[in-house]
C-alpha cells in the first residue's frame, strides 16, 4: 500500500511482495527488506531491445520483503496515482516507484522537430496498481477533453493517461520572448480525452526547446 508521509516522502507497506523504484531513493525502512538492482525502460527481451534503440535507461531497483520502506528523491513532491487497467505515459526522471504488478515499457510519441529529426520517447507504466510520480513543486492535474486541447511547455510535462494524441509543434515560449531560447521553441499540443499531469517548474529540455 503506497501513502504520503508529508508531501516528498512515499511509504510503502510490504507484506512479502514487491515495489520497483527509482535506484537510490530509499532513505529509510523498518522490518526485513531485499534490495536488487534492475535495468529499467521495459521488461524482457522487446524491454532490452526498446532500451538500445531509444536510449531510455532507468535505474531502477526491486524492493521487497515485510515491512516499510520509505522513498524519496532530491526534496521533490511525490504524487500517488491509481491506474485502474489503462496506462500511464510518464518521463523517466519523474517516476519513483511502481507496484511490481505494473508493467513498465518504453513508447515513441512523435518528432521533437523535422529540422532535428529527433524521437521523443515516454515510459509507460500498464495494468493495475499504484504508482508515484516525482514533481518540481505541486504538480497540477489538467483535464483534456475533444472540445479543450492542451498545449504543454515539454520543460513541465510530468506525464498523462487517457485517449490522448501529441503534436509537437512550432511555439512561442516565454524564455523565447526575452532572449534567452537557444533555437526554435517546441511545445506539446494534447487532443482528446484525458488527464495531463504538469510541474510549476521545467526542466532543462533540448532546445524549449525540444
Amino acid at each position: 500500500m503506497f501513502r504520503l508521509q508529508g508531501s516528498k516522502v512515499l511509504a510503502v507497506e510490504l507484506t512479502g511482495d514487491s515495489v520497483k523504484a527509482k535506484n537510490g531513493s530509499m532513505v529509510a525502512y523498518d522490518g526485513e527488506m531485499t534490495f536488487r538492482k534492475k535495468t529499467g525502460g521495459g521488461d524482457g527481451l522487446r524491454g532490452m531491445v526498446t532500451r538500445r534503440l531509444t536510449g531510455e535507461q532507468m535505474a531502477v531497483m526491486e524492493v521487497k520483503g515485510h515491512g516499510t520502506c520509505y522513498f524519496a528523491d532530491r526534496a521533490s513532491e511525490v504524487n500517488l496515482v491509481s491506474l485502474h487497467g489503462e496506462t500511464l505515459y510518464v518521463e523517466a526522471s519523474n517516476l519513483l516507484c511502481t507496484d511490481a504488478a505494473l508493467r513498465t515499457g518504453t513508447t515513441f510519441t512523435g518528432l521533437r522537430g523535422s529540422a532535428q529529426g529527433n524521437g521523443f520517447f515516454t515510459t509507460t507504466v500498464e495494468g493495475t496498481g499504484q504508482a508515484a510520480l516525482l514533481s518540481d513543486g505541486t504538480a497540477v492535474v489538467l483535464r483534456v477533453t475533444p472540445q479543450t486541447p492542451l498545449q504543454v511547455d515539454p520543460g513541465a510535462y510530468i506525464a498523462h493517461t487517457g485517449d490522448l494524441r501529441q503534436h509537437f509543434q512550432s511555439g512561442v515560449n516565454f524564455r523565447t520572448l526575452i532572449g534567452e531560447g537557444s533555437g526554435e521553441a517546441f511545445q506539446i499540443r494534447f487532443e482528446g480525452d484525458g488527464l495531463v499531469y504538469v510541474q510549476p517548474s521545467e526542466r532543462n529540455t533540448i532546445g524549449g526547446e525540444v
